[in-house]
């Protein structure tokens, strides 16, 4: 039985959803973790402890484990272990993209030079440094513009601002979020505001080449000044050239950071000003799969999910037509509007009874904190929905959320 161990940050909520298709495809799993698990003492060597936060303890961690039980694949669910992930790989000769190229979409101003290098469309910008002057750059390039720290993601920190001192205020507000205002040592980007639709890629990468899965649109519009993200939608309404130049510039944006392999989760602006086929404008590459509960919007040829996919591509099994379902689904990321303490979420059978609703999980405890953006990273829950098609995805998903009643207090 092949084994692979999965690299889980103590936060995520995949871990379900992996281990199903691992059980589906007859994988044993050991699970990577950065604590100690509470059954640990019972489950010998399918269970690791990985410190994510410094990969080379982390790396030895996992060939001492594959010296003693061996794996045939290391795989991150999340952001937080890619990095890890593709140095135990090339240090124990499974299937990876180099290192440096996963290292680069972790940080924004390198994704950006390389981009830049490689003559990718992408948005105007410039690298500010801790001690620089981040309207002076704002101004430069023209407003409106989005201020962002480079190491977050989920939209954390990002701030669209429309003049110089709002430029000021967000260099603040994001030096807050990251670090001690002028504490951190960590640079800030800035880049041109891109307005025009947005889309989603999800696709993954076999010997360099680019199998697109899926391209989500994005029905509510994403001009800030936050970017949180809502409705995720699926088969794109996009006319076919259009997904063509979506697939052509995501394929050149891997190519250009040195991804190779595995999932690529991207976001692309379609642009009519951008002088580009398309308009197409790459805003992020990540070397991981869509986040939180989203793959499950996705089923391929007879019922297969994502997370099977992954799982194959990195065990070098075989992965097949990769045709998705011809049904329409999508997701509704419910928003955290309000901040405090969550008590309650009312009507969540209401919610769930709309017809096309398939699913609706709340993925925040009651007492725990409700964050919003851009100080927040993570969302109240998801809703899932299938039907005939798009636009029928998206009213149930609209109406499933006007339903539930989010309930707070002050902390």
């Amino acid at each position: 039985m092949p084994r692979i161990l999965l690299l889980l940050p103590t936060a995520t909520y995949r871990a379900p959803d992996f281990f199903a298709a691992a059980a589906d495809l007859g994988v044993d799993v050991v699970v990577g973790s950065e604590r100690r698990q509470a059954m640990a003492a019972t489950m010998g060597d399918r269970a690791v402890v990985v410190p994510l936060s410094s990969p080379g303890a982390a790396v030895e961690a996992i060939a001492a484990l594959h010296g003693r039980a061996p794996i045939d694949a290391v795989l991150a669910v999340d952001d937080q272990g890619v990095q890890v992930a593709a140095l135990a790989a090339e240090r124990l000769g499974f299937r990876h993209s180099p290192p440096g190229a996963v290292d680069a979409t972790r940080n924004k101003a390198v994704m950006r030079q390389l981009l830049d290098r490689s003559g990718v469309p992408q948005p105007a910008f410039r690298v500010v440094e801790p001690d620089g002057d981040v309207a002076a750059a704002a101004a430069l390039l023209g407003f409106p513009c989005v201020v962002k720290p480079v190491s977050r993601s989920g939209s954390q920190g990002v701030i669209r601002v429309d003049d110089v001192a709002g430029a000021r205020e967000a260099a603040g507000r994001i030096a807050a979020i990251v670090g001690s205002p002028g504490d951190s040592d960590e640079p800030l980007l800035v880049e041109r505001f891109v307005a025009g639709d947005e889309v989603a890629v999800e696709g993954i990468l076999v010997d360099g080449n680019l199998r697109v899965l899926a391209v989500f649109d994005k029905p509510d519009p994403l001009d800030g000044p936050f970017f949180e993200e809502t409705i995720y939608v699926t088969p794109s309404r996009l006319g076919t050239d259009s997904l063509a130049a979506v697939a052509a510039v995501v394929a050149d944006a891997a190519r250009a950071l040195g991804l190779s392999e595995g999932p690529v989760h991207a976001e692309v602006r379609l642009a009519a000003e951008a002088g580009t086929p398309g308009g197409a404008t790459v805003i992020e590459v990540a070397a991981r799969s869509i986040g939180g509960l989203c793959t499950r919007t996705l089923r391929f040829g007879a019922g297969v999910r994502l997370e099977e996919v992954i799982i194959r591509h990195a065990l070098g099994l075989e992965l097949g037509g990769l045709v998705r379902e011809a049904e329409s689904s999508g997701v509704m990321m419910l928003p955290i509007r309000v901040g405090g303490v969550l008590e309650q979420v009312s009507g969540q059978d209401d919610a769930a009874a709309v017809p096309g609703v398939v699913g609706l999980e709340i993925t925040v405890a009651p007492g725990k904190a409700l964050v919003p953006l851009p100080e927040g990273n993570r969302y109240l829950g998801f809703v899932f929905a299938r039907g005939p098609d798009p636009e029928t995805v998206v009213s149930a998903l609209r109406e499933a959320e006007s339903r539930l009643t989010v309930r707070v207090r002050d902390r």
